[in-house]
């Protein structure tokens, strides 16, 4: 059976388009995308696809946890296997993070630990860091702080602006975290005990390398 998968927007969605390009239909399939924002584009990306979606305006709930309710009662409507938070800006409730514990993914632009929350690439230009990247890790109840699962990782060039420092990552972002993905969905990737496992194995805490797993992935592949 395949991996029935939730999709979470707010923007553009151009994460989105990556696992639309490189998972849907194939490994897995997108049952619903939904956004908190009408206007979000991702919606126009769900639509050309043909994935069914919805929007559940943050602003018509009185608080946080009434609409984080009726978010999962939406999600839960689709029975998914997973759930991707795709740009959603949102910061979730402890009920709903430990209502889909263990599958729910979500990337985020730095090398976590550092820089959490945002700004994270006018902070790394500040703080004069030679590389910066993207991180996909499980959400626990801590903002951008559940175990790591894959980094990506781009050079801090010297005429970086915050501008082309994010554009460069956000390249990155679109292999790292559909590759991520396609590894909970061929049943490698697990949280357990509060680790990220990969074939039953703990993940280092700043989680595997991108370019290290892709180079590894070739070779098998070639062997």
């Amino acid at each position: 059976m395949s991996c029935r998968i939730v999709v979470l927007i707010s923007g553009s969605g151009s994460n989105l388009q990556a696992f639309i390009d490189t998972l849907h239909g194939q490994q897995a399939d997108i049952v619903a995308v939904i956004s908190n924002r009408a206007d979000a584009f991702g919606l126009e990306r769900a639509a050309i696809a043909g994935i069914p979606s919805a929007v559940l305006d943050h602003r018509e709930f009185a608080d946080r946890a009434s609409y984080d309710q009726a978010l999962a009662a939406l999600i839960d409507s689709h029975a998914p296997d997973l759930v991707i938070l795709a740009g959603f800006m949102r910061i979730l409730t402890a009920g709903f993070v430990q209502r889909y514990q263990g599958r729910l993914l979500n990337i985020h632009p730095s090398l976590l630990p550092k820089y959490t929350g945002l700004h994270t690439h006018r902070r790394a230009l500040e703080a004069g860091d030679s590389e910066h990247g993207a991180t996909v890790h499980f959400v626990t109840e801590e903002l951008d702080g559940g175990p790591a699962i894959m980094q990506s990782h781009v050079p801090v060039l010297a005429d970086d602006t915050a501008d082309t420092l994010a554009a460069r990552v956000r390249d990155t972002e679109h292999r790292l975290y559909p590759l991520a993905a396609m590894l909970y969905v061929s049943g490698r990737l697990r949280l357990e005990d509060g680790q990220a496992c990969l074939d039953g194995t703990p993940i280092a805490p700043c989680g595997l390398r991108l370019d290290q797993f892709e180079a590894d992935t070739r070779g098998h592949v070639h062997d």
